[in-house]
């Protein structure tokens, strides 16, 4: 079997490849991101994964940061719209050592006084950061405008008014909600037998609390078209549109991946570069993604160009848009594009880090996890059919939403 399962008995869910190899990399996934904060606390998600690494009970913080840079490890975490996820990279024979710090700062963090007040600095600066980088700030606030309204919508930085006015107290009380037994998933990739994980993970984690917790998401539903411009400081004008998109569960979500794949992928070979930057110089950049959550999903293509060009770039992108939507790939279009994006996943696959994080994120939604075989089946069985009726779901391009940064400000 490819992936080894355990569960102990708080409701802590296990998932495990055997792979041979030194270099090993586990990690500890929380079904808690930014989408669960309360108006009041945006960003709280983000900040408090800042904080489990600024002092436990038995910790400081360089001790913290210490444990695994000691033997040449690398301790790590991110927080995304829906979880939140601390990993580590390290040598195989250090697993007890990574779980026990994991269960360390997860459930014995301080949060010091001190130390929020010098991470809030911290995180303001890192708004600041994102505020000057406009190829990225525009996915947030794209979201935002595509989910007006709604948590998924919120950046997961928060506000700087927000941030400023988190308190211990706020934080203690986003944990006691969120950071429960029946929310985690340890995830892992590595040499170590099986046994001996579950037995360590039992041994480190499994005297916590019993606690599952309710669910308060709320799916979105109440898309409405929105088109802002605004101006900035740019040299170039950075545009990106597009609409909801299917959830994680959906049935279609694999056929959608793969006509995002087609369209603006990350191949040079995709409609967007090829009919846009290839033809015409008109822009660098040109994008398609397509991002699903549990219960929806955001479809967005995005460039940068001269202003000058900006209209002739959004007469070419309709173009290819229409062209999905109109007419069927032929059967060589359609083998080529299924062995470009099994090929690309079989890459992604290579890092055994990307796959450490990849399971993790499956079995906390799914709670299973496809193997590469059960993935290149799915994509086999879609049909140019297939695409053809999700591009006519999906690229209802008279009613995208759209945010246009212009330069000039």
């Amino acid at each position: 079997m490819e992936y080894q399962y355990f569960e102990l008995d708080n409701g802590i869910r296990v998932i495990h490849k055997t792979v041979p190899g030194k270099v090993a990399h586990c990690g500890v996934v929380i079904n808690a991101g930014s989408r669960d904060e309360l108006s009041n606390e945006a960003g709280m998600a983000h900040f408090i994964e800042h904080m489990l690494f600024k002092g436990t009970i038995r910790r400081k913080a360089y001790h913290i940061l210490s444990r695994l840079e000691n033997v040449g490890g690398d301790l790590n975490a991110y927080t995304g719209k829906e979880e939140t996820f601390v990993f580590a990279s390290f040598l195989d024979q250090h697993y007890a050592r990574v779980l026990e710090l994991f269960s360390d700062i997860l459930f014995n963090s301080t949060f010091p006084q001190k130390e929020i007040k010098k991470e809030k600095d911290v995180v303001l600066d890192e708004i600041n950061s994102l505020k000057d980088t406009p190829n990225e700030l525009i996915f947030d606030e794209f979201e935002e405008l595509l989910f007006k309204g709604h948590p998924l919508g919120g950046c997961i930085l928060g506000s700087a008014k927000t941030v400023k006015s988190f308190s211990r107290e706020d934080i203690l009380g986003f944990l006691s909600k969120n950071y429960l037994s029946g929310k985690m998933v340890i995830a892992s990739v590595g040499s170590i037998k099986p046994e001996k994980l579950f037995a360590t993970i039992e041994k480190h984690f499994g005297n916590v609390s019993d606690k599952n917790g309710q669910s308060n998401r709320v799916p979105f539903s109440d898309y409405q078209r929105h088109t802002i411009i605004e101006s900035k400081s740019n040299y170039q004008v950075h545009h990106m549109m597009g609409a909801m998109a299917y959830g994680i569960k959906n049935d279609k979500k694999t056929t959608l991946a793969l006509l995002t794949n087609i369209l603006g992928g990350p191949g040079m070979n995709s409609r967007l570069n090829l009919g846009i930057r290839e033809k015409y110089g008109y822009c660098y950049n040109i994008e398609a993604h397509y991002q699903p959550y549990s219960d929806s999903g955001s479809f967005n293509i995005y460039f940068g160009t001269d202003n000058g060009y900006l209209e002739k770039s959004l007469r070419l992108i309709y173009k290819e848009l229409k062209l999905l939507k109109n007419s069927k790939l032929g059967s060589l279009q359609l083998h080529r594009a299924k062995q470009q994006i099994i090929g690309q996943m079989a890459i992604s696959l290579e890092s055994n880090l990307s796959e450490m994080i990849s399971i993790g994120k499956s079995h906390l939604f799914y709670d299973r996890v496809d193997s590469f075989v059960d993935m290149i089946k799915k994509v086999e069985s879609i049909s140019s059919s297939d695409l053809l009726d999700v591009a006519n779901e999906i690229f209802d391009y008279p009613n995208f939403a759209s945010l246009t940064y212009t330069p000039g400000k």
